[in-house]
């Protein structure tokens, strides 16, 4: 009880100073808390629709799969309408009932806005059926009635000011139809943000599915007292097994969660990494506050020594503190992760992913996992000054406190920092060096470990080193105040180390991912230019098939030289070999050789568009002995018999655009694929006639203006537009890395903090002697400057390496172009001295502010 007593009391005497520790082990139980709570809600969230909108026991072909929401051919798989009284035949079937699914349509206003989600979701579109009920309400106007209605669903209506009466046209591959709204339906549960339009069951048939004898699925409902494996039983028997798949309610529930699940899993997994990252920031500064306490509680540590205190209950006194702190901040850190995961709620709702909070799920594992994982590295980063504060001899209370507890770094440590730091350097270049990606990975992922091991343990000596170089391009300019600014700096190189480690970690992230992303960008820019022949690329945004309407109108654009189509029809080869693997076949137009320019191993490209020929990628030629001249088996999906193609050319698959593709004639493909099975171009290429690019361009958006989900492109608004997508992709990256950085930043700050406290006596000297407030002040900003500097250094070296290695080991995939991101570079060097400013904002108005014969006449 003394050792809690001594530890309580030590706690609250120093509470402001571990203030800001708390903070960063708050900050870091938020993330792994709200993250938890926002992927546990959004699962709540689809198993709840999944499970409300499942009926009974749903019949389905055989075919379909997940892949089937967007098929290529336009329409998903169906099955006879004849089959619905069969299946209402069956024992202890209460009714069934056929109903129809599509997402590959685009629903427009009157003013031609896509009614789609931003947010990726898709547009839906289908009958009304008595299922519909079980997740659906009407709650305005009616159902749709007959070929001039549609029913849309409320949060789509609200979104974009629809109401009874407005006129929408619904885009399909059977062609364009137009409705007027009859009726607003809401969800009963949350709706993750689809859009949901709803026809009579004759016109989507008519028009979704292109036949009136057709359904995608039936939702058969059970009986009174008959379960849903009876019922899935009794369907069975009168329903062909080897044709379509029987689906219970749980069953079909379970396919949709496992369908999203992999999605949330990444995102959730993701989250925790970067949450990761900012507990292993925290731990140098849980580490640098409690050696920074123990060295300025050394007398006291001593006196206790001297009246009988053992070595281990000094050390459990420490540790009980570190236990307090954890404690504090694992739980406000939990309770901050619940209101992190309503604003992430609330950010996803305004990017058009509704998530209630009705739905705010918090399990049990989410605050004992906070709890544990706060307070056990708490404890962990607070062992080793434990340790250090059990070694204080009883002589050490006749010191003067506040004595830095080591000026000098050891020998021990600064080889086992080289020894890292070597091992990381020859584990990257290894990566760099790798012939396969899986080996580099495997070297890369341990160089970046050793390497960020090795500058952790090395920093405290490269400090003097690095702080001097700095002080002499940045504080001498200050005169005396910057001179004595570098040598507090200098004055403890492990403080200096550790609190410069903090930052260089999330900047070297930072510094890794830019080179990364600049040099995909760079690769595939000179790819592009080096490749595609085409003056303009033509695809959707989701990766929706091109309907013929849109593909008709932009053949009849004027000044167009030629349109190639492009299909991906899938397939099973059988290679001389005897061995046999799924692959997708290309489809295109004579034309593609020219609008793609493949370079070719072996045998000429525009030979595989010959009657019955094809090409090969290397790796496949490689990989089954394949050469010019022999032939392989080809059965393409849903083809009525087996082809037999000539391999007529071996592309190169050292490449970064339609790397392993196999090329073929589209009119080759239609000699053994049924004309309503055959897929719709999912890109089309269209090249102007000489010297009228620019007015072709125009004539292009003319035509597909009616077809909003389409996006016409030029070689420019291509390269831009994969600039966008990597940008954004990085910018989410380090908006994640950014509560490490602020970790950091809180490191800088509690360092300062109690440096300040540290050398109270010495400040009031210095006053004393005529030093100004404003001097004082100055001088403590300067000190965080170069330690912020320090750290932004290595962190910048450090992930340009990481950066370097992992854009070799991406040259392995087409990507060769290595491009360092100066000017990113640099900005974020020359922001860092801004962040050193910004965490001694706090520090130096405190020290300025001391009283000068107090602050003399400490201890």
């Amino acid at each position: 009880m003394t050792v809690l007593r001594t530890s309580l009391r030590n706690f609250y005497a120093h509470k402001g100073r571990m203030a800001l520790s708390a903070v960063a082990v708050l900050l870091s139980v938020a993330f792994v808390s709200g993250t938890l709570v926002f992927t546990d809600t959004m699962n709540t969230t689809f198993d709840k629709l999944f499970a409300s909108s499942a009926a009974d026991v749903t019949v389905s072909p055989k075919a379909a799969t997940a892949d089937d929401e967007m098929p290529q051919t336009g329409k998903p798989e169906t099955l006879p309408a004849s089959l619905v009284q069969r299946v209402g035949s069956a024992t202890g079937v209460k009714a069934a009932e056929g109903a129809v699914v599509s997402m590959s349509v685009t629903v427009v206003d009157a003013d031609n806005k896509n009614m789609g989600p931003t947010s990726g979701a898709p547009t839906i579109a289908g009958n009304w059926t008595r299922n519909d009920l079980r997740s659906m309400e009407i709650t305005s106007g009616h159902a749709p009635r007959g070929p001039t209605d549609v029913m849309v669903d409320a949060d789509t209506a609200d979104k974009h000011d629809l109401k009874l009466g407005d006129e929408l046209r619904t885009i399909a591959v059977t062609g364009d139809f137009t409705a007027r709204i009859s009726g607003i339906a809401s969800f009963k549960v949350t709706n993750p943000g689809a859009a949901v339009v709803y026809f009579d069951t004759s016109t989507a048939q008519r028009h979704l599915l292109g036949g009136q004898d057709l359904f995608t699925h039936i939702a058969v409902e059970a009986a009174e007292g008959v379960g849903h494996e009876e019922l899935k039983r009794s369907v069975a028997a009168v329903v062909d097994g080897a044709a379509y798949k029987l689906q219970t309610q749980k069953e079909a529930a379970d396919a949709g969660r496992e369908d999203v699940g992999g999605f949330l899993d990444a995102m959730k997994y993701a989250m925790l990494g970067f949450a990761g990252i900012a507990f292993l920031v925290g731990v140098f500064l849980i580490v640098n506050t409690f050696s920074m306490l123990v060295a300025q509680r050394t007398r006291e540590i001593g006196l206790m020594r001297a009246i009988g205190s053992s070595r281990k209950q000094v050390n459990r006194s420490v540790l009980v503190e570190a236990v307090l702190l954890g404690v504090v901040g694992s739980v406000l850190g939990v309770g901050a992760g619940v209101g992190l995961a309503i604003g992430l709620m609330e950010l996803m709702s305004s990017m058009g992913m509704e998530l209630s909070t009705q739905d705010l799920t918090v399990k049990w594992t989410t605050p004992a996992v906070g709890l544990v994982l706060g307070i056990v590295v708490t404890v962990l980063a607070a062992y080793v000054p434990a340790r250090r504060a059990g070694k204080v001899s009883p002589m050490a209370a006749l010191r003067d406190a506040g004595t830095p507890a080591d000026g000098r770094t050891g020998a021990v440590r600064a080889v086992t920092g080289l020894v890292l730091t070597g091992a990381g350097a020859a584990a990257l270049y290894a990566a760099a060096r790798a012939d396969a990606a899986g080996e580099g990975s495997l070297y890369l992922g341990v160089g970046v470990v050793l390497s960020l091991l090795g500058f952790v343990v090395v920093g405290p000596v490269l400090a003097g080193g690095v702080v001097r170089v700095l002080g002499a391009l940045i504080l001498r300019v200050f005169g005396p105040v910057g001179r004595m600014a570098e040598r507090n700096a200098l004055r403890n190189p492990r403080r200096t180390g550790a609190t410069g480690a903090a930052l260089m970690i999330g900047l070297a992230l930072v510094a890794c991912l830019s080179v990364v992303g600049s040099s995909m960008v760079a690769s595939a820019t000179e790819e592009l230019d080096r490749s595609v022949g085409a003056d303009f690329i033509v695809q959707s945004a989701n990766g929706q098939p091109i309907v013929p309407q849109a593909q008709t109108a932009l053949e009849k654009a004027p000044g167009i030289a030629h349109v190639t189509e492009y299909k991906q029809v899938d397939a099973r080869l059988t290679s001389p070999d005897g061995r046999t693997e799924d692959e997708g076949i290309v489809a295109a137009d004579p034309t593609y050789a020219a609008d793609l320019r493949r370079e070719t191993v072996s045998g000429e490209l525009p030979d595989a568009y010959g009657k019955d020929a094809m090409s090969v990628g290397s790796e496949y030629a490689q990989r089954h002995g394949v050469k010019v001249g022999d032939t392989l088996t080809v059965a393409f999906k849903h083809g009525e018999r087996p082809a037999r193609l000539k391999v007529a050319a071996i592309t190169s698959d050292d490449t970064n655009v339609d790397k392993g593709a196999m090329y073929t004639n589209i009119a080759t493909a239609q000699q053994y694929v049924p004309a309503g099975k055959m897929p719709k171009n999912i890109i089309l290429f269209a090249t102007a006639r000489d010297g009228g690019e620019t007015a072709a361009y125009a004539e292009l958006k003319k035509a597909l203006a009616p077809y909003p989900q389409y996006k016409v492109q030029n070689q420019t608004d291509f390269k831009q537009d994969l600039k966008d997508q990597v940008g954004q992709l990085l910018n989410i990256v380090y908006g994640l890395l950014a509560l490490a950085i602020i970790v950091a930043v809180l490191g800088v700050v509690n360092t300062l903090a109690l440096s300040v406290v540290e050398r109270t006596r010495e400040i009031g000297l210095m006053r004393a002697i005529g030093l100004s407030r404003r001097q004082l002040r100055r001088m403590i900003r300067l000190e965080s400057v170069v330690i912020a500097l320090f750290g932004a250094l290595l962190g910048l070296g450090l992930g340009m390496g990481w950066g370097t290695a992992a854009q070799k080991l991406l040259a392995l995939e087409g990507l060769g172009v290595l491009e360092i991101p100066w000017p990113t570079i640099l900005t974020v060097f020359v922001g860092s001295a801004f962040v050193g400013l910004f965490a001694a904002l706090v520090p130096a108005f405190r020290a300025g502010r001391m009283n000068v014969l107090n602050a003399i006449a400490t201890d």
